[in-house]
């Protein structure tokens, strides 16, 4: 009953977070890569089946988060290094550990990026990085994907500030078991 109770109040999570989105925003969640393995699949297609998307976009795509953008030495040469993969879309992770954010995403997107992540659950980052999408003039050639301990609550003024994306973790994945219970009883048939 755990199993079935788990999945269940996952998808109710993730049903309830494509519900309120009204289709204004892709809502995806990638947390369950971070789950145990037993459970890994089970709470894949329990996000799934609540509506939300398992990945960041469903064309293949090249992730590069944080790790990735420290090991090649910044967000452009990481980007540059993606764009060799061809027939991918480049996702980036940005942080603003190298640079400000804005420099960051105008770095990303001269070396060819069509997702920018903006991942420090700081809505004023958000903003910040639409701004200077929309000042520079390149707002209409990617796709704004925001992440970091988004709630329900907060998708409103995410989805006003600009993403196109957004990666709900803990409010799916750890969503509570679904409540109920079974009860055997015994029954006199004759």
């Amino acid at each position: 009953m755990g199993v079935i109770g788990k999945a269940s109040g996952v998808a109710t999570a993730a049903a309830e977070m494509v519900d309120k989105a009204r289709g204004r925003i892709r809502v995806v969640c990638g947390a369950w890569k971070k789950v145990p393995p037993e459970v890994r699949q089970d709470l894949r297609q329990a996000i799934a089946v609540g509506g939300a998307g398992i990945r960041i976009v469903d064309e293949p795509f090249v992730y590069l988060d944080k790790n990735y953008v420290r090991m090649f030495g910044g967000v452009g040469p990481a980007v540059r290094r993606a764009r060799k993969l061809e027939g991918r879309v480049v996702v980036v992770q940005l942080r603003g550990e190298e640079a400000p954010l804005t420099e960051e995403a105008k770095e990303a997107v001269a070396e060819g990026a069509n997702i920018l992540m903006v991942d420090t659950g700081k809505l004023q980052d958000l903003v910040l990085v639409n701004e200077v999408a929309s000042k520079e003039g390149f707002r209409e050639k990617i796709r704004l994907a925001f992440s970091g301990g988004v709630t329900r609550d907060e998708l409103d003024e995410i989805i006003a500030a600009g993403a196109d994306i957004v990666d709900v973790g803990r409010a799916i994945i750890d969503a509570p078991l679904l409540d109920f219970t079974l009860d055997v009883k015994k029954y006199n048939l004759i």
